[in-house]
């Protein structure tokens, strides 16, 4: 059997810039970060003894004879495009809801194909695994999702991510004083809004108006340099990052109209009148989680005001998908797996 444990990521500047139809023409760069909420993939060779071939759990259970029946898109895509032939059970689970924003279905992707390869014997690095997701979910699934997702949780840690018109990118990590990287952790606040949404669909109307909305996204990807020069500066106020956080929310919004909603603008009016100083919607807009960047002594009373959403305290995680358990499977009375 096999684990892998891949985390989640909070986006702070830039999305947007990151979907092909983009960055392709124009470039683009992201700074996100991994957070130490997971993705868990289990995965084991099937003896032989059941109806069934494959068995898939997750919100639903599927017991199929062969991976071309299974319903869930990244399983059915990664057994096909690794051949994976031999039975198979995968098991999913996560801290935190799927289609919340914060990476999840790239994390499951990730570390699905983190798990399969390890059960093959196989080691594929950070930028492999990220690659490949890329791949799995742009041209195999074919959904309508940027290219950040995949390399931030594949890598963990807090990144500076650039895409260039070539399509190629680079993945590169800040250098920031622990000091600081623990004050922006600090008045950092991450609350679930209650509704989960498919990305996909948002992104599809974001990439349908691209050609509409080219200079809030040129502003979108100066906020990357301007994030990053907050962040280098050194004793330079950390509040100021709240406000960039502040006007990128009011840039992503005009990208579609399916960003937000009545109820996530008051969500947003109410915090901000409580003490915070910005804050957005994470991944591609609709609900899920939101962050805000709140002082330590407003914390209080945006949480009070705020009592009817879930709040979700985190950190920083400097590593990315890896496998954490391992043991050989016997099958056929043979040993499969890592040697």
């Amino acid at each position: 059997m096999i684990i892998s444990k891949t985390p989640f990521r909070v986006s702070f500047f830039g999305g947007g810039t990151d979907l092909p139809d983009w960055y392709l023409e124009n470039g683009g760069q992201v700074l996100s970060s991994a957070i130490d909420k997971y993705c868990y993939i289990s995965c084991r060779y099937l003896p032989p003894f059941f109806q069934h071939k494959y068995r898939i759990v997750y919100s639903l259970i599927e017991n199929v004879q062969h991976y071309s029946e299974i319903k869930h898109p990244s399983v059915k895509a990664i057994l096909e495009e690794l051949k994976c032939d031999q039975g198979l059970e995968i098991h999913h689970d996560g801290d935190l809801p799927a289609r919340s924003g914060l990476g999840s279905s790239s994390s499951f992707t990730v570390g699905l194909l983190n798990s399969i390869y390890a059960l093959k014997g196989k080691y594929k690095s950070s930028e492999e695994l990220g690659d490949e997701a890329i791949h799995v979910e742009q041209n195999i699934i074919k959904e309508n999702v940027g290219s950040q997702d995949q390399l931030a949780v594949a890598h963990g840690g807090l990144n500076h991510i650039v895409f260039n018109a070539d399509g190629t990118h680079a993945v590169k990590p800040m250098v920031v004083s622990s000091e600081r990287i623990h004050h922006l952790q600090e008045n950092l606040m991450l609350f679930f809004t209650g509704i989960s949404r498919t990305a996909s669909e948002i992104e599809k109307k974001k990439i349908e108006n691209i050609n509409n909305r080219v200079q809030e996204l040129r502003e979108i990807y100066s906020h990357v340099d301007d994030a990053i020069k907050i962040l280098n500066s050194g004793s330079g106020f950390l509040d100021d990052f709240g406000l960039l956080l502040d006007e990128t929310w009011k840039l992503k919004k005009i990208l579609s109209d399916g960003v937000s909603t009545e109820y996530i603008d008051e969500i947003y009016k109410v915090a901000k009148n409580a003490g915070a100083i910005g804050g957005k919607l994470l991944g591609a807009g609709g609900g899920g989680f939101i962050l805000f960047y709140v002082p330590k002594e407003k914390q209080k009373i945006v949480k009070e005001k705020l009592n009817k959403l879930i709040y979700v305290p985190f950190s920083f995680e400097r590593e990315g998908s890896r496998i954490v358990y391992y043991k050989p499977d016997k099958v056929n009375g043979k040993v499969s797996g890592v040697s």
